[in-house]
């Protein structure tokens, strides 16, 4: 009698993904080219190269290497002038540096939700947030789609607010045919462990305005300026300079970019049909998104074709079947570092800490996304084989049919 896994009976899978990451001998070259060099941080070649390829790359006029994906938000936010007490609104359903970038500087997130078939920042939501004391947007583009590119500079630009797209997780996205990154204001990048494009940490910011780049630079490099003399200050900033190594294996991976860009966009598209037929429903792609990231495989779980099992109870059951699936966030607004932060901050300036429950108010369609919705598969993933997508949907027909509700709830 067949079984699942979870109950002792034999898995779909015992294979494992792809790893992740990919390196080869180019990445040992070059570590070995920066070693030998003798200039790991200040004065190298690698930085600056990788800058202007990954900018290239991007559509964009100006890169500014930093420390990692948190840094870059923050610098982006400070070079839009976001300081204590102003506002910023960004969606509750994304990384948590979403929101801690802008309250290390003593500004307020306030939240606005989500579209319901993207997961992406609904623009009716983010027009309902702003006031005057409103300064910038974060668009998060979640899992590697773009949000909506076309309504969010529009919106931005009517009321005289930076646009920042947080494009962590969107490496190659394109939104009507030009890469994410610098369609708004500035768009900023990490190059994290899990990322699409990885050096283990790192981050950038791209921008198309000169000015913006000049800010984020000095900011990066303890308020020097371009052209200034090396002990010359100009402004308060620190160091978030990236070495040279990690430029070097950023350099090293670029080239497998779009190869590997090209297979997610593949098996994704067949998983998603495949899912589909199951009733696990992926996110709807906006026809304007050229290209998708993929850096998660987002889908929509509903209990009721599994007999009103829990969503926790089917990834439960896949993970035991050798799908490695998770749940994801939760809105940013109900955790602890979130709320202590912008109570804070609402005290630091001058504001009633009761504010916050019209700052943070729910949004309905984060919170049935987080605690009801969404699971999520891992980038690495997608770059198996026509048949690990198979074995994808094997595993979650099987537990389809075979999972059982562990409690059934009484009137």
């Amino acid at each position: 009698m067949e079984q699942l896994a979870i109950n002792g009976g034999t898995p779909v899978r015992t294979e494992p993904f792809p790893r992740w990451p990919v390196w080869g001998p180019e990445e040992e070259q070059a570590l070995l080219d920066v070693l030998h060099s003798g200039r790991w941080g200040i004065g190298g070649t690698k930085v600056p190269e990788f800058e202007a390829a990954f900018a290239r790359f991007h559509d964009a006029q100006y890169g500014v290497c930093v420390t990692n994906g948190t840094a870059a938000l923050g610098i982006a936010l400070r070079a839009a002038g976001v300081g204590p007490g102003d506002e910023f609104i960004i969606p509750p359903y994304t990384f948590v540096a979403t929101a801690t970038a802008g309250l290390a500087l003593g500004a307020i997130p306030v939240f606005a939700d989500i579209d319901p078939e993207t997961y992406t920042l609904d623009p009716k939501s983010v027009e309902s947030r702003i006031t005057e004391r409103t300064k910038a947007i974060i668009a998060v583009h979640i899992g590697g789609c773009p949000a909506d590119m076309d309504a969010l500079p529009d919106l931005a630009r009517r009321h005289g607010l930076t646009l920042i797209e947080d494009a962590a997780q969107a490496h190659t996205a394109s939104w009507r045919g030009r890469h994410v990154g610098a369609i708004g204001d500035m768009g900023t990048f990490s190059f994290q462990s899990s990322k699409n494009l990885t050096a283990g940490e790192g981050g950038i910011i791209l921008t198309d305005d000169e000015e913006l780049a000049d800010r984020c630079w000095s900011i990066h490099n303890v308020g020097r300026v371009r052209e200034g003399a090396w002990y010359q200050h100009e402004s308060w900033g620190s160091n978030y300079r990236m070495t040279e190594w990690q430029a070097a294996i950023l350099l090293a991976q670029m080239p497998r970019l779009e190869e590997q860009s090209a297979r997610r966009e593949e098996n994704a598209r067949y998983l998603g049909e495949q899912m589909s037929k199951l009733g696990l429903r992926p996110l709807t792609r906006d026809p304007r998104v050229t290209q998708h990231a993929w850096h998660l495989f987002i889908f929509r779980y509903d209990p009721q074709i599994a007999r009103g099992a829990s969503r926790e109870e089917f990834v439960r059951a896949m993970r035991a079947e050798g799908i490695p699936c998770s749940v994801g966030y939760v809105p940013l607004y109900a955790t602890n570092a979130v709320r202590r932060g912008t109570e804070d901050n609402l005290r630091w300036a001058g504001r009633d800490p009761s504010e916050i429950e019209e700052l943070h108010r729910p949004c309905p369609v984060a919170e049935r996304a987080c605690y009801q919705e969404s699971i999520w598969l891992p980038q690495n993933v997608l770059l198996g084989t026509k048949e690990d997508m198979d074995s994808i949907a094997e595993a979650a027909a099987k537990v389809l049919r075979l999972l059982e509700p562990e409690s059934t709830p009484t009137g």
